[in-house]
């Protein structure tokens, strides 16, 4: 708890506190701490609302690793090519090129596969362009 506190008034109401500094930083800990249980509930709340999703680490280790991410969310989805591509209205093939990084793909043809893995377009385009 805070110790000593020296308190400044203005017109007769207090303006400032003055704590010693261990107090202030124990203060800032304090609210930090704070502010990460909000976040935690916040979260929590919201993937059991269903409007955040637990990506297993398996899935962002891959991506960091480089590993393509159009094959990692499809992958993760439980899709296969075929499946995919047929969502998608491409080909097999086509698809193939793209997750081995033959090819890029359109922002046409990006945009539906990241609609039908449920990611951010961002997420396909990032580290395919790199």
């Amino acid at each position: 708890m805070i110790s000593r506190v020296q308190m400044i008034e203005r017109d007769g109401r207090p303006e400032w506190a003055i704590v010693p500094y261990e107090d202030y930083l124990r203060l800032i800990e304090d609210a930090e701490m704070l502010e990460d249980i909000r976040d935690y509930d916040r979260i929590k709340a919201e993937i059991a609302a269903g409007e955040q999703e637990l990506i297993p680490g398996a899935v962002v280790f891959a991506l960091l690793d480089g590993a393509n991410p159009i094959k990692v969310w499809r992958e993760f989805r439980g899709l296969s090519q075929q499946e995919l591509a047929t969502a998608a209205g491409i080909t097999p093939s086509y698809l193939s090129q793209l997750e081995s990084g033959r090819r890029s793909g359109t922002v046409e043809v990006l945009l539906k596969l990241a609609k039908i893995v449920g990611v951010d377009l961002d997420d396909l385009v990032s580290q395919t362009s790199g």
